[in-house]
């Protein structure tokens, strides 16, 4: 079983939980994921490796509640128990000296951005992390991502923290100030979709991790099938980073809405 040792609420909706689980801990690399799941049948949920702690032998995941089973996931309390975490899953991320890398996260999409920024910074780049989200309330991980970043943007909808405007504003605004080698975006699909448009206009290379549907992880069930350069590809085995320019977003979005 793996125990829940610490909790902390970002928001109403959305938990930090480090939990138990030595030998993914020792795995683990920045880009992976596992597949968790609470009770007898319950749903399979995919969530990004935010940290890992190979002396305590921990991970930590970050959870938004937004259907039955990731409610469950976000009441679990401090020595509660996951029924099964499987993983690490997916292609870790290609990290090496590029220069100056702009990394943007979305609402929760920060999490899984995190230990990219922190390998990004360690690798030797210029790290300028750009954190966006609706409102103040839903900035999360800025003191761990100021840590490891040269500097921290913030842009929110409603400019209740930060600059007031969406994230594509905030790239536009480094790349016109100074060369901008690699941009990595995480978050919801219409934000990473933008972010990719922005970035097209200045060749500028672009990395999103696509947060699809997943069923097994594996690549045997397809849930997660997505067209990139115009081949199938399935984020569970493929991904979940790939080439943002390559991606059909429209046809991802369609999909995920399939699912509302």
């Amino acid at each position: 079983m793996y125990k829940i040792v610490e909790k902390e609420h970002f928001s109403e909706n959305v938990v930090k939980l480090i939990v138990e689980a030595p030998m993914i801990a020792q795995s683990r690399r920045p880009g992976h994921f596992v597949i968790v799941r609470i009770g007898e049948g319950g749903e399979r949920i995919p969530l990004t490796i935010s940290a890992a702690d190979t002396v305590k032998g921990t991970i930590t995941l970050v959870v938004q509640a937004i259907g039955e089973s990731t409610r469950k996931i976000c009441a679990l309390e401090i020595g509660d128990c996951f029924t099964d975490i499987v993983g690490p899953l997916g292609q870790a991320t290609h990290i090496e000296n590029v220069g100056t890398v702009v990394c943007c996260g979305g609402g929760v999409g920060v999490a899984p951005l995190l230990p990219i920024i922190k390998a990004m910074k360690e690798a030797g780049n210029r790290v300028v992390s750009i954190l966006a989200a609706r409102t103040s309330d839903l900035i999360i991980l800025e003191k761990e991502v100021s840590e490891y970043s040269d500097e921290v943007i913030i842009m929110t909808d409603d400019g209740s923290k930060g600059q007031k405007g969406l994230v594509t504003a905030g790239v536009e605004s480094v790349i016109n100030r100074e060369k901008v080698d690699l941009v990595v975006a995480i978050g919801p699909a219409v934000m990473m979709k933008f972010v990719s448009l922005t970035t097209k206009k200045y060749d500028i290379p672009t990395m999103v991790s696509l947060n699809t549907i997943m069923v097994d992880g594996t690549g045997m069930c397809g849930a997660c099938r997505v067209t990139v350069d115009g081949k199938t590809k399935f984020v569970c085995i493929d991904g979940p980073e790939f080439d943002a320019h390559k991606v059909d977003f429209d046809e991802m979005i369609m999909r995920l809405r399939a699912y509302n």
